[in-house]
């Protein structure tokens, strides 16, 4: 899940401890975290956009999917390579839990944004993308760099504090977001299968979403407390200080 992105932080495309990929791994993975943080740059300028041309609630929510919509769907998308990079073994992620953290979300746009008109424009949506689209900046940027063995410490502050606001606000966008689809989905009966069926086998897809909404209370403590551990490791406590000898 994502929060703020993801509701808990993403397997990233970054370099290897060690010898790290080779070259044409290496160059393929700058590339991708390139066209990844201009594309949530894009994903940005567009979300900025809509805001300023409608500061009154709801329009201020509730047009911001219609707006970034194409680009969202086609950066968030892309992130689906990292479950590939982890595969490959050109990254050091664990390839169940980068698939588990990339398909919640890519699950969020287009088994919940997508299908249900309600999802699109509730104030959760405009949540969630808001965290996922600042997280993805920092995250991107900061391996873009980190593979080019530059390590701006502005920016990996960023990395390992912003997630501190930005994961709750982006779990809880997630959550109001498939909340707002339950009734629609429900009432359509959409992607649901009743019986009797030639396969005497009954789905009902509001069940499963609410099934879903209920993953987040094991996973999303774990994942948050995970990154508290991190940036504890590289950057020391909720404030670091630098003391002059």
């Amino acid at each position: 899940m994502a929060a703020g992105g993801k509701a808990g932080p993403k397997s990233p495309s970054k370099p290897r401890a060690g010898p790290g990929p080779g070259p044409l791994a290496h160059g393929w993975l700058v590339l991708y975290n390139i066209v990844l943080t201009a594309g949530w740059i894009a994903v940005l300028y567009v979300y900025i956009v809509h805001v300023l041309n409608n500061p009154s609630p709801p329009e201020v929510y509730s047009g911001i999917y219609d707006s970034v919509e194409v680009v969202l769907k086609v950066f968030q998308s892309l992130a689906l390579l990292e479950i590939v990079h982890a595969a490959l073994g050109i990254v050091p992620s664990n390839v169940l839990l980068t698939a588990f953290q990339v398909f919640s979300r890519v699950f969020l746009l287009w088994g919940v944004a997508h299908p249900f008109k309600e999802a699109q424009t509730s104030l959760g949506m405009s949540l969630c993308i808001a965290a996922w689209t600042i997280t993805e900046i920092i995250r991107y940027s900061f391996y873009t760099f980190a593979l080019l063995k530059m390590k701006p410490y502005v920016l990996q502050w960023c990395r390992y504090t912003f997630f501190i606001v930005l994961y709750p606000i982006g779990v809880s966008g997630e959550l109001l977001a498939i909340y707002s689809a339950l009734t629609p989905a429900a009432e359509q009966k959409a992607f649901s299968l009743e019986m009797p069926n030639p396969l005497n086998f009954s789905f009902y897809y509001h069940y499963f979403l609410v099934g879903v909404m209920l993953t987040y209370i094991p996973v999303f403590p774990q994942l948050y407390f995970h990154m508290v551990r991190q940036r504890r490791k590289i950057i020391g406590g909720v404030i670091k200080v630098v003391k002059k000898e």
